[in-house]
């Protein structure tokens, strides 16, 4: 394999506008984000943007900034088209797709997502950890995913046989929380971007249910805890706090 990371990032977020460059500790979030994919150190690393103010604050800090269309309707479509502005001739095969909004992300985090593809079957890899507690199982925040891990399993990878807002299985057992970093096989992610969108997709507002709903397969990687995510002016305050207590 031969990977390049992408981070889209704009700043119109609905809940916390200008999120990109949101400050945590002497820093903006996306060079935060930008610094753990580097040291993750799989391959080359673009930022996505869609606002010129936002590439040059990549560009400053000595990182790669790829403009793309605002009007585009998801971060997948702007990693597709920023994919394809920065290496037209398709040298790199698998395209990780990181959220810009992972500012505390472990660097080995993003190697994980990179396992399923270790089967020539699977078209897009992606991460799970146990879900904590009865609280975070009932939160639609939340998405679980329905995969085959048994207690004495000692497997880290496993199929994803749905993705959901509610507690799935049904059951006794462990629940696994998804995590919305994605290791792309790049013929996957250009057949999932030409998709339209998919009825289940719409019910649970969440666009990995188009590629199973087109038959695609996705892996996923056991890992033990998620990386915080931020969405939310509370999400950043107690980003500011971790990465402070971190540091």
């Amino acid at each position: 394999m031969n990977p390049i990371v992408v981070i889209p990032a704009r700043m119109a977020s609905t809940r916390l506008p200008g999120k990109p460059l949101a400050m945590i500790g002497k820093l903006p979030m996306i060079l935060h984000v930008l610094a753990r994919a580097r040291a993750a150190d799989i391959g080359p690393v673009i930022v996505a943007v869609a606002e010129t103010e936002l590439a040059r604050v990549v560009e400053d800090a000595g990182g790669t900034a790829v403009l793309t269309d605002p009007a585009l309707p998801s971060g997948s479509d702007r990693v597709w088209q920023a994919v394809r502005a920065a290496d037209p001739a398709g040298r790199h095969d698998v395209v990780v797709n990181l959220q810009g909004d992972l500012p505390g992300v472990a660097p080995p985090t993003l190697a994980a997502s990179l396992l399923p593809l270790a089967d020539p079957a699977t078209d897009i890899g992606t991460l799970v950890c146990p879900v904590a507690d009865a609280g975070e199982a009932a939160r639609d925040s939340v998405v679980k995913v329905a995969c085959a891990f048994a207690d004495d399993d000692a497997r880290t990878v496993a199929r994803a046989l749905y993705f959901s807002r509610a507690a799935v299985p049904w059951g006794a057992g462990a629940l696994w929380h998804h995590v919305g970093i994605y290791a792309y096989r790049r013929a996957a992610l250009a057949r999932f971007v030409s998709l339209p969108e998919a009825a289940l997709e719409r019910r649970e507002r969440l666009e990995q249910l188009r590629a199973l709903e087109a038959g695609m397969t996705i892996g996923c990687c056991r890992i033990g805890t998620a990386p915080f995510g931020v969405d939310t002016p509370d999400d950043l305050d107690r980003a500011r706090r971790v990465m402070a207590e971190a540091a």
